[in-house]
């Protein structure tokens, strides 16, 4: 069955809250809401202003969890201080999962590479999760969507070395590229699972740089916004950002496309396809 994926060309703040309503899920209970905080230096992260009406309308907490590398989010001390500097906890009640150790082991019986998933132990202050996430490149996974908010953005730090080495802290950059992919698969069906469902996910296609928000250093966007987009389905989601991605006349779309290609983007659809929390197959509803 099609998933549905809600589509619209306008990019304003209300409009995030329109298609959210359209999704049809209210979030209940204790709301977490999986930002990018953005690494101090980015230019490209979507600020706390553009997702202020769709937060204050859940009602719940902004959350982030620390990386797994130098620089400006590493620690909880450091953390704490970007978020204060990028307006996060000027505007709202701000959460780091993993601030204190230690953290909570999620099973992955299913996994096609890792079984087992680490995020902080203060997921279970929360009900529900809504995940906004920026569509836009990355120089390790091919693109950055909901997959990837879902897996290496909700682990702990610790977890993000576990993902990115396939089982394996030591390995952080030198395991297999495939792997990880999956890896990556693996790991947000434990988060899907944890919350049994009671997920909405935005994608902001604007800001289209092919490097992440996690880098100090990025590229500018390399194509024109393409839109909003909200489902119930992670995988379908993903699916349609990528077909709107090919589908634009833009010649900027290229240098994207040979990010995502290089790193074999897709393969974290299909192996989160395989896994079966989500679907290819999607109707868009444009509005």
């Amino acid at each position: 069955m099609a998933a549905k994926v809600y589509f619209s060309r306008e990019i304003k703040p209300e409009k995030v809250v329109e298609l959210y309503r359209l999704a049809g899920k209210e979030l209940q209970g204790r709301v977490a809401i999986k930002v990018h905080s953005g690494e101090e230096g980015n230019q490209n992260f979507l600020r706390p202003e553009f997702w202020k009406p769709m937060i204050e309308h859940v009602k719940g907490t902004v959350v982030e969890c620390n990386t797994a590398y130098e620089g400006s989010r590493n620690t909880t001390e450091r953390h704490l201080e970007t978020l204060e500097k990028h307006g996060w906890s000027k505007c709202f009640d701000v959460a780091l999962l993993d601030a204190e150790g230690p953290d909570l082991e999620l099973p992955i019986p299913d996994g096609k590479k890792i079984k087992k998933n680490f995020v902080g132990k203060d997921i279970v202050n929360y009900d529900s999760m809504l995940v906004l996430s920026h569509f836009k490149g990355h120089p390790m996974g091919g693109y950055g969507g909901a997959i990837k908010q879902l897996s290496i953005g909700v682990a702990s730090s610790m977890g993000k070395a576990y993902i990115h080495g396939v089982g394996d802290t030591n390995d952080f950059w030198n395991s297999d590229h495939d792997s990880f992919l999956e890896s990556m698969a693996d790991a947000a069906s434990s988060v899907i699972e944890y919350f049994k469902g009671n997920l909405v996910y935005v994608n902001v296609m604007m800001n289209m740089s092919v490097d992440c928000d996690c880098c100090a250093v990025a590229e500018d966007p390399c194509m024109k916004d393409i839109g909003i987009l909200v489902s119930l389905d992670p995988v379908a989601i993903d699916q349609a950002c990528l077909d709107l991605v090919y589908a634009s006349d833009d010649p900027g779309r290229d240098h994207l496309i040979e990010r995502i290609e290089s790193r074999n983007g897709v393969h974290t659809i299909e192996a989160a396809c395989e896994l079966g929390y989500g679907t290819k197959e999607y109707e868009l509803v444009e509005c």
